[in-house]
Protein backbone atom coordinates (compact mmCIF):
# COMPACT_ATOMS: atom_id res chain seq x y z
CA UNK A 1 0.00 0.00 0.00
CA UNK A 2 1.58 3.25 -1.16
CA UNK A 3 0.97 6.66 0.30
CA UNK A 4 0.94 9.79 -1.87
CA UNK A 5 0.82 13.45 -0.92
CA UNK A 6 -1.16 15.55 -3.37
CA UNK A 7 -0.70 19.29 -3.79
CA UNK A 8 -4.26 20.67 -3.81
CA UNK A 9 -3.19 24.29 -3.84
CA UNK A 10 -3.86 25.06 -0.15
CA UNK A 11 -2.37 28.32 1.02
CA UNK A 12 -2.34 29.87 4.47
CA UNK A 13 -4.61 32.88 5.03
CA UNK A 14 -2.43 36.00 5.04
CA UNK A 15 -5.11 38.69 5.29
CA UNK A 16 -6.23 40.75 8.29
CA UNK A 17 -7.83 38.75 11.09
CA UNK A 18 -10.84 40.80 12.15
CA UNK A 19 -11.10 39.20 15.57
CA UNK A 20 -13.66 38.95 18.33
CA UNK A 21 -15.06 42.50 18.11
CA UNK A 22 -15.91 42.07 14.43
CA UNK A 23 -17.63 38.74 15.11
CA UNK A 24 -19.71 40.27 17.92
CA UNK A 25 -20.65 43.22 15.71
CA UNK A 26 -21.62 40.89 12.87
CA UNK A 27 -23.76 38.84 15.25
CA UNK A 28 -25.51 42.02 16.41
CA UNK A 29 -26.26 43.09 12.84
CA UNK A 30 -27.45 39.60 11.88
CA UNK A 31 -29.76 39.37 14.90
CA UNK A 32 -31.20 42.84 14.33
CA UNK A 33 -31.97 41.95 10.72
CA UNK A 34 -33.53 38.69 11.88
CA UNK A 35 -35.92 40.48 14.25
CA UNK A 36 -37.40 42.37 11.29
CA UNK A 37 -37.19 39.41 8.91
CA UNK A 38 -34.57 41.00 6.68
CA UNK A 39 -32.68 38.45 4.65
CA UNK A 40 -35.46 35.90 5.19
CA UNK A 41 -38.69 35.07 3.37
CA UNK A 42 -41.55 37.51 2.90
CA UNK A 43 -43.70 36.02 5.68
CA UNK A 44 -40.94 36.70 8.22
CA UNK A 45 -41.32 40.44 7.56
CA UNK A 46 -45.11 40.60 7.89
CA UNK A 47 -45.47 40.54 11.69
CA UNK A 48 -42.66 42.95 12.72
CA UNK A 49 -43.42 45.55 10.05
CA UNK A 50 -47.17 45.28 10.55
CA UNK A 51 -46.72 45.90 14.28
CA UNK A 52 -44.38 48.81 13.56
CA UNK A 53 -47.07 50.31 11.29
CA UNK A 54 -49.69 49.84 14.02
CA UNK A 55 -47.41 51.60 16.51
CA UNK A 56 -46.96 54.55 14.15
CA UNK A 57 -50.62 54.86 13.17
CA UNK A 58 -51.92 56.57 16.37
CA UNK A 59 -49.07 59.10 16.23
CA UNK A 60 -49.78 59.89 12.59
CA UNK A 61 -53.49 60.20 13.34
CA UNK A 62 -52.81 62.47 16.30
CA UNK A 63 -50.66 64.77 14.16
CA UNK A 64 -53.40 64.85 11.50
CA UNK A 65 -55.98 65.86 14.12
CA UNK A 66 -53.58 68.46 15.54
CA UNK A 67 -53.24 70.05 12.11
CA UNK A 68 -57.00 70.67 12.10
CA UNK A 69 -57.86 71.60 15.70
CA UNK A 70 -54.51 73.26 16.51
CA UNK A 71 -54.73 72.86 20.28
CA UNK A 72 -51.78 71.46 22.27
CA UNK A 73 -54.10 69.29 24.40
CA UNK A 74 -54.62 67.09 21.33
CA UNK A 75 -51.02 65.85 21.40
CA UNK A 76 -50.50 62.47 23.07
CA UNK A 77 -48.22 62.56 26.10
CA UNK A 78 -44.85 61.26 24.88
CA UNK A 79 -44.06 59.30 28.03
CA UNK A 80 -47.41 57.46 27.96
CA UNK A 81 -47.28 56.34 24.34
CA UNK A 82 -45.63 52.98 25.03
CA UNK A 83 -48.00 52.29 27.93
CA UNK A 84 -51.08 53.08 25.85
CA UNK A 85 -49.90 50.65 23.16
CA UNK A 86 -48.52 47.96 25.45
CA UNK A 87 -50.66 45.16 23.85
CA UNK A 88 -48.93 45.82 20.50
CA UNK A 89 -45.51 45.80 22.17
CA UNK A 90 -46.39 42.60 24.03
CA UNK A 91 -47.31 40.90 20.73
CA UNK A 92 -44.00 42.05 19.23
CA UNK A 93 -42.15 40.62 22.23
CA UNK A 94 -43.95 37.29 22.04
CA UNK A 95 -43.60 36.96 18.27
CA UNK A 96 -39.97 38.05 17.83
CA UNK A 97 -38.13 37.01 21.02
CA UNK A 98 -38.20 33.31 19.96
CA UNK A 99 -36.61 34.31 16.64
CA UNK A 100 -33.45 35.21 18.55
CA UNK A 101 -33.60 32.88 21.54
CA UNK A 102 -35.26 29.69 20.27
CA UNK A 103 -34.17 28.99 16.69
CA UNK A 104 -30.46 28.47 17.40
CA UNK A 105 -31.31 25.93 20.07
CA UNK A 106 -33.90 24.12 18.01
CA UNK A 107 -31.54 23.68 15.06
CA UNK A 108 -28.54 23.09 17.39
CA UNK A 109 -26.36 25.75 15.82
CA UNK A 110 -25.18 27.28 19.13
CA UNK A 111 -21.98 25.13 19.29
CA UNK A 112 -21.05 26.36 15.81
CA UNK A 113 -21.03 29.97 17.03
CA UNK A 114 -18.80 29.07 19.95
CA UNK A 115 -16.29 27.44 17.61
CA UNK A 116 -15.40 30.96 16.46
CA UNK A 117 -13.49 33.57 18.50
CA UNK A 118 -16.63 34.66 20.35
CA UNK A 119 -17.69 33.57 23.81
CA UNK A 120 -21.09 32.92 25.28
CA UNK A 121 -21.19 36.39 26.87
CA UNK A 122 -20.57 38.08 23.51
CA UNK A 123 -23.20 35.82 21.94
CA UNK A 124 -25.85 36.73 24.51
CA UNK A 125 -25.02 40.45 24.53
CA UNK A 126 -25.25 40.59 20.72
CA UNK A 127 -28.75 39.10 20.83
CA UNK A 128 -29.79 41.32 23.72
CA UNK A 129 -28.45 44.50 22.09
CA UNK A 130 -30.18 43.63 18.81
CA UNK A 131 -33.54 43.07 20.50
CA UNK A 132 -33.17 46.23 22.59
CA UNK A 133 -32.47 48.19 19.39
CA UNK A 134 -35.51 46.69 17.66
CA UNK A 135 -37.81 47.51 20.60
CA UNK A 136 -36.36 51.00 20.90
CA UNK A 137 -37.12 51.62 17.22
CA UNK A 138 -40.65 50.28 17.72
CA UNK A 139 -41.33 52.80 20.50
CA UNK A 140 -39.08 55.74 19.63
CA UNK A 141 -40.13 56.17 15.99
CA UNK A 142 -43.77 57.14 16.79
CA UNK A 143 -42.69 59.33 19.72
CA UNK A 144 -40.24 61.10 17.41
CA UNK A 145 -43.02 61.54 14.86
CA UNK A 146 -45.18 63.16 17.55
CA UNK A 147 -42.41 65.57 18.45
CA UNK A 148 -41.70 66.50 14.84
CA UNK A 149 -45.42 67.07 14.33
CA UNK A 150 -45.50 69.39 17.33
CA UNK A 151 -42.51 71.37 16.04
CA UNK A 152 -44.13 71.68 12.62
CA UNK A 153 -47.49 72.82 14.06
CA UNK A 154 -46.34 74.98 16.97
CA UNK A 155 -46.40 78.31 15.12
CA UNK A 156 -49.76 77.43 13.56
CA UNK A 157 -51.17 76.81 17.06
CA UNK A 158 -49.88 80.19 18.23
CA UNK A 159 -51.35 81.94 15.17
CA UNK A 160 -54.63 80.15 15.80
CA UNK A 161 -54.76 81.70 19.25
CA UNK A 162 -54.29 78.49 21.23
CA UNK A 163 -53.41 78.99 24.88
CA UNK A 164 -50.74 77.15 26.84
CA UNK A 165 -48.67 76.23 23.79
CA UNK A 166 -45.51 74.57 25.21
CA UNK A 167 -42.14 76.07 24.46
CA UNK A 168 -39.78 74.26 22.09
CA UNK A 169 -37.25 73.75 24.89
CA UNK A 170 -39.86 72.39 27.30
CA UNK A 171 -41.37 70.01 24.77
CA UNK A 172 -37.95 68.85 23.63
CA UNK A 173 -37.08 68.08 27.24
CA UNK A 174 -40.24 65.98 27.52
CA UNK A 175 -39.29 64.23 24.28
CA UNK A 176 -35.80 63.36 25.51
CA UNK A 177 -37.22 62.11 28.82
CA UNK A 178 -39.68 59.95 26.89
CA UNK A 179 -36.80 58.51 24.85
CA UNK A 180 -35.05 57.61 28.11
CA UNK A 181 -38.26 55.85 29.17
CA UNK A 182 -38.41 54.02 25.81
CA UNK A 183 -34.85 52.82 26.35
CA UNK A 184 -35.70 51.58 29.84
CA UNK A 185 -38.77 49.78 28.47
CA UNK A 186 -36.61 48.19 25.77
CA UNK A 187 -34.00 47.00 28.28
CA UNK A 188 -36.47 45.49 30.74
CA UNK A 189 -38.85 43.95 28.21
CA UNK A 190 -36.07 42.52 26.02
CA UNK A 191 -34.32 40.83 28.92
CA UNK A 192 -37.35 39.06 30.34
CA UNK A 193 -38.77 38.06 26.93
CA UNK A 194 -35.46 36.61 25.70
CA UNK A 195 -35.04 34.69 28.94
CA UNK A 196 -38.46 33.07 28.67
CA UNK A 197 -38.03 32.25 24.98
CA UNK A 198 -34.58 30.75 25.62
CA UNK A 199 -36.19 27.95 27.63
CA UNK A 200 -38.61 27.14 24.80
CA UNK A 201 -36.73 25.67 21.81
CA UNK A 202 -39.91 25.56 19.72
CA UNK A 203 -41.06 28.96 18.53
CA UNK A 204 -44.77 28.30 19.11
CA UNK A 205 -44.16 27.43 22.74
CA UNK A 206 -41.93 30.50 23.11
CA UNK A 207 -44.65 32.80 21.78
CA UNK A 208 -47.23 31.28 24.14
CA UNK A 209 -44.88 31.44 27.13
CA UNK A 210 -43.93 35.12 26.68
CA UNK A 211 -47.56 36.14 26.21
CA UNK A 212 -48.66 34.02 29.18
CA UNK A 213 -46.11 35.63 31.52
CA UNK A 214 -47.19 39.10 30.36
CA UNK A 215 -50.91 38.38 30.84
CA UNK A 216 -50.63 36.40 34.06
CA UNK A 217 -48.35 38.97 35.73
CA UNK A 218 -50.83 41.73 34.86
CA UNK A 219 -53.83 39.77 36.13
CA UNK A 220 -52.14 38.72 39.39
CA UNK A 221 -50.94 42.26 40.10
CA UNK A 222 -54.37 43.73 39.35
CA UNK A 223 -56.01 41.24 41.72
CA UNK A 224 -53.46 41.98 44.46
CA UNK A 225 -53.89 45.74 43.97
CA UNK A 226 -57.66 45.44 44.11
CA UNK A 227 -57.42 43.53 47.39
CA UNK A 228 -55.01 46.11 48.82
CA UNK A 229 -57.19 49.06 47.80
CA UNK A 230 -60.30 47.43 49.28
CA UNK A 231 -58.59 47.51 52.68
CA UNK A 232 -57.23 51.03 52.26
CA UNK A 233 -53.68 49.97 51.40
CA UNK A 234 -53.10 52.44 48.57
CA UNK A 235 -49.35 52.58 49.11
CA UNK A 236 -49.17 48.79 49.09
CA UNK A 237 -51.13 48.75 45.84
CA UNK A 238 -48.56 51.13 44.38
CA UNK A 239 -45.69 48.85 45.42
CA UNK A 240 -47.30 45.95 43.57
CA UNK A 241 -46.38 47.76 40.34
CA UNK A 242 -42.90 46.30 40.86
CA UNK A 243 -44.12 42.90 39.71
CA UNK A 244 -45.26 43.59 36.16
CA UNK A 245 -42.90 45.05 33.53
CA UNK A 246 -44.94 47.90 32.08
CA UNK A 247 -46.05 49.22 35.46
CA UNK A 248 -42.49 48.82 36.75
CA UNK A 249 -41.06 51.14 34.10
CA UNK A 250 -44.03 53.49 34.39
CA UNK A 251 -43.20 53.83 38.09
CA UNK A 252 -39.67 54.95 37.19
CA UNK A 253 -41.00 57.50 34.71
CA UNK A 254 -43.46 58.87 37.25
CA UNK A 255 -41.38 58.90 40.42
CA UNK A 256 -37.86 59.42 39.02
CA UNK A 257 -38.38 61.31 35.74
CA UNK A 258 -41.30 63.39 37.03
CA UNK A 259 -43.68 62.34 34.24
CA UNK A 260 -47.42 61.86 34.63
CA UNK A 261 -48.22 58.29 35.63
CA UNK A 262 -50.25 56.21 33.19
CA UNK A 263 -51.81 53.92 35.82
CA UNK A 264 -53.48 56.57 37.97
CA UNK A 265 -55.45 54.04 40.01
CA UNK A 266 -52.32 52.65 41.68
CA UNK A 267 -49.73 55.39 42.07
CA UNK A 268 -46.33 54.26 43.47
CA UNK A 269 -45.54 55.90 46.83
CA UNK A 270 -43.59 59.16 46.86
CA UNK A 271 -39.84 58.62 46.87
CA UNK A 272 -40.12 55.11 45.41
CA UNK A 273 -38.36 56.03 42.13
CA UNK A 274 -34.89 54.70 43.10
CA UNK A 275 -36.43 51.41 44.25
CA UNK A 276 -38.26 50.99 40.95
CA UNK A 277 -35.09 51.80 39.01
CA UNK A 278 -33.10 49.30 41.09
CA UNK A 279 -35.74 46.68 40.33
CA UNK A 280 -35.30 47.37 36.60
CA UNK A 281 -31.52 46.93 36.93
CA UNK A 282 -31.99 43.65 38.81
CA UNK A 283 -34.43 42.32 36.19
CA UNK A 284 -31.98 43.06 33.35
CA UNK A 285 -28.86 41.81 35.18
CA UNK A 286 -30.44 38.59 36.45
CA UNK A 287 -32.03 37.83 33.07
CA UNK A 288 -28.70 38.27 31.27
CA UNK A 289 -26.91 36.07 33.81
CA UNK A 290 -29.49 33.30 33.34
CA UNK A 291 -29.32 33.69 29.54
CA UNK A 292 -25.54 33.22 29.64
CA UNK A 293 -26.02 30.09 31.75
CA UNK A 294 -28.70 28.77 29.40
CA UNK A 295 -26.70 29.27 26.20
CA UNK A 296 -23.51 27.95 27.78
CA UNK A 297 -25.39 24.73 28.46
CA UNK A 298 -26.85 24.71 24.93
CA UNK A 299 -23.39 25.16 23.43
CA UNK A 300 -21.76 22.40 25.45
Amino acid sequence: MSTAIHDIGYRHYEGTRLGRAHVARSLYQYNLRSVFGLGRGGWAKVVPFALLAIMILPAAGDIAVLSFVRTPETLIDYSMYATYLQPVIAIFLAAQAPVLASRDQRFRTVPLYFSRPVGVVDFVLAKFAAFVTALLLLMAVPVTLLHLGFLAMRQAMIDHGASNVPSVAGQTGDYLTALAGCLLYALVLSSFALLIAAFMPRRGFGIAAVMAVYLISNVVVLIAQGAAISTGGYDLAGWFNLFTPFRLVDGVQARLFGEEIAFRDTVPPAGSGPVFLLACVLVVASSLALLVKRFRKAGA
